[in-house]
C-alpha cells in the first residue's frame, strides 16, 4: 500500500513544532524537546504540559488562549533550542539592566515574564504586518480613487492573503529557516506514521506524507481566510476605527479558526476536506521534506509523549 496515501487507523492530538536542529512534540501529558548537538547526539527535554484550566474547555475563547500559550511555549522551547544546537557556540548576552531588575524582583517568575514579552512583541508585529498594514494600503488608495465597499474588501483580502504568502516564501529562502521547515517536515511525517498504526522507525516514517491538516500553517491562513469575511461587515469610514475594530474582534477571528481547525482535524467529510484544502497548499512554502537525521530527532521527541492507549490522546 502507498503510505502517501494511506488512511490513519485513528487521530490524535499529538502534536508539535519545528525548532533549530530539534522538534518539540506535545502529547496529553509530557512535551518533549528533542534537539540534535553539534557532536550528532540527540538532547532530550521531557516536561509535563501545562494545566488545563476549566474555561479552557469553552469554544471559542479555547482558541484564542491556546494561541497565546503556543507563542509563550514555542519562544520558550526555541531559544532551549538555539542554545544547544549551538553547543559552545551558544553565548549569552549580557544581562540588560531590566533583566537585571525583574530578576532580583521576581525571581523564578522572571524568565517566563520575559519569554512572555517576547512572544507578545512577536505576535503584535505580525498584527501590525496581516492586519493593520492592508487597510492603510487601501484606507491609502482610497484618497485617490472611488471604491465601494466590496472593492475595498476584496482589494483588503487579496493583499492579507498577498502579504503572507509573500512574507513565508521570503523566509523560507534563509538557510537557518529552510532547516526548521525540514524538521517541520519531519514532525508530519512522524504523526502520520503514528496516526496510521506503523512502528516509529525512519524507514517508515519517511514514507509519510509531509502535509498534515492540523500544521499551524493551516491555522494561520485559516485567520487570514476568517478574518477576510468577519472584518466585510466592519465600518470603512474610518480607518482608525476599522484598525481598532479589528484588533477588537481578532480574538474571535483566532477562536473560530482553531475550532474549524479542531474539526478538520477529527473529520473526514467532503466539507472539511474544502476547508482544509488552502493549508495544505499553503504548507508547500513552510513543511519541506527531511533528511533521515531530522526524522531520527523527531522520533525521540514524539516516543516520550505518546499515551499509553491511543484512544487516550484522540482529537
Amino acid at each position: 500500500m502507498n503510505h502517501q496515501t494511506k488512511k490513519e487507523c485513528f487521530k490524535t492530538s499529538v502534536g508539535g513544532q519545528a525548532l533549530m536542529e530539534g522538534i518539540m512534540m506535545r502529547g496529553p501529558k509530557l512535551i518533549c524537546c528533542a534537539v540534535r548537538k553539534p557532536d550528532g547526539e540527540i538532547d532530550t527535554k521531557i516536561d509535563p504540559v501545562p494545566a488545563r484550566k476549566t474555561w479552557m474547555k469553552i469554544p471559542i475563547l479555547r482558541g484564542a488562549v491556546s494561541m497565546i500559550e503556543s507563542l509563550v511555549v514555542g519562544y520558550r522551547y526555541m531559544m532551549y533550542s538555539a542554545q544547544v544546537s549551538m553547543g559552545d557556540d551558544y553565548e549569552e548576552e549580557e544581562e540588560t539592566a531590566f533583566e537585571k531588575w525583574v530578576g532580583e524582583h521576581l525571581g523564578e517568575k522572571a524568565e517566563k515574564i520575559l519569554l512572555t514579552g517576547a512572544a507578545v512583541v512577536g505576535g503584535l508585529g505580525a498584527i501590525l504586518l496581516f492586519t493593520v498594514l492592508p487597510t492603510l494600503v487601501v484606507a491609502g488608495i482610497g484618497h485617490f480613487v472611488e471604491l465601494g465597499r466590496w472593492p475595498r474588501v476584496i482589494i483588503e483580502g487579496v493583499l492579507k492573503v498577498a502579504i503572507f504568502l509573500t512574507y513565508m516564501a521570503l523566509i523560507s529562502r534563509m538557510k537557518e529557516i529552510e532547516r526548521v521547515f525540514r524538521y517541520h517536515g519531519a514532525e508530519h511525517k512522524t504523526i502520520a506514521c503514528y496516526e496510521a498504526g506503523d512502528e516509529l522507525t525512519v524507514e517508515n516514517v519517511r514514507k509519510y506524507t509531509r502535509f498534515h491538516p492540523r500544521c499551524g500553517t493551516s491555522f494561520l491562513i485559516l485567520v487570514v481566510i476568517v478574518s477576510v469575511f468577519l472584518y466585510s461587515v466592519l465600518p470603512w469610514s474610518n480607518a482608525g476605527l476599522r484598525v481598532v475594530l479589528k484588533l477588537l474582534l481578532l480574538p474571535l477571528v483566532m477562536g473560530i479558526s482553531y475550532e474549524l481547525l479542531k474539526w478538520c482535524g477529527r473529520s473526514d467529510s467532503l466539507l472539511s476536506h474544502l476547508v482544509r484544502q488552502p493549508g495544505l497548499w499553503v504548507q508547500r512554502l513552510t513543511v519541506f521534506e527531511p533528511d533521515d537525521s531530522m526524522i531520527e530527532v523527531a522520533i525521540e521527541a514524539v516516543k516520550p509523549v505518546l499515551p499509553e492507549k491511543p484512544e487516550e490522546g484522540r482529537w
